[in-house]
């Protein structure tokens, strides 16, 4: 396995500094991404839970941390795990980017046939991504619905608002849009256009390519630790616009299907 290049900086950390990002070749299984900012408190019970499903999952597994530029003690604590388990690796950004962008550094390293994507904070767990895999080849993405969601009321609210929002505005026929547990087929994921804001429609990015989404219901639990990275102000201003964007590029997006050829 080739690894990326890192530079020191001057807070001591490592930063990922590749302008091509390495691959991470796999024997066309799964990696799964998980994106990490200031979560030191909830590490050391992620781990446990990953290597829990990796121990339990049918196809081979393995963990790609995305730190987003973490100014806490995150980017020291996935250094000490992923230099003990040959199934975890780590990219380290070299600023805080934003959701939308660790996922596509996460992408863009990826070389399996399948990308899992999971957040840290553990109000999703790794054991449901156990009930995805029976839905592949068939499906070309897996999208889980929360179910009794364990959040604030704000937080429910803003959420179902902004769900409910974007059916109306794009019909993507997408219950939870943005719900933290995901697989994807990796030749569908690459072609996603990945702008900032656009990892709350990756399900309709999924369908703009003709391809097939299974939504099905998966556990939801109150944050294990730290605190949540948004607020009512970017969970619902920010979905306002970019619904506006993404319908704007779904215009303008070029797909087409050979009827015959000769060549």
């Amino acid at each position: 396995m080739s690894l990326p290049l890192f530079s020191v900086n001057d807070t001591g950390l490592e930063v990922y500094t590749n302008l091509e990002i390495t691959k991470y070749p796999m024997d066309n299984e799964l990696t799964i991404i998980v994106p990490v900012f200031n979560e030191e408190e909830s590490l050391p019970a992620f781990f446990a839970e990953m290597d829990r499903f990796i121990s339990a999952t049918p196809v081979t597994s393995r963990v790609l941390f995305i730190n987003d530029g973490s100014t806490d003690q995150s980017a020291a604590i996935l250094r000490e795990k992923c230099a003990n388990s040959a199934q975890y690796n780590y990219l380290t950004l070299d600023t805080n980017y934003g959701l939308s962008t660790a996922i596509k550094a996460g992408i863009d390293a990826c070389d399996t046939s399948l990308i899992g994507y999971i957040d840290a904070d553990l109000q999703t767990k790794p054991e449901d991504f156990l009930l995805y895999f029976e839905y592949f080849p068939k499906y070309d993405m897996v999208n889980g619905i929360r179910q009794k969601r364990k959040d604030s009321l704000v937080k429910r609210f803003s959420s179902k608002f902004a769900n409910a929002y974007r059916r109306l505005m794009i019909n993507d026929g997408i219950q939870d849009s943005c719900c933290p547990l995901k697989i994807f087929k990796t030749s569908y994921a690459k072609k996603m256009d990945l702008f900032t804001g656009m990892h709350r429609f990756m399900p309709a990015l999924i369908k703009l390519q003709n391809g097939t989404v299974k939504q099905i219901p998966v556990s939801h639990y109150p944050r294990y630790a730290g605190t949540a990275k948004y607020h009512l102000w970017n969970r619902l201003i920010g979905p306002f616009f970019d619904t506006f964007a993404f319908r704007w590029m779904r215009s303008r997006y070029i797909s087409y299907k050979i009827a015959d050829e000769k060549r």
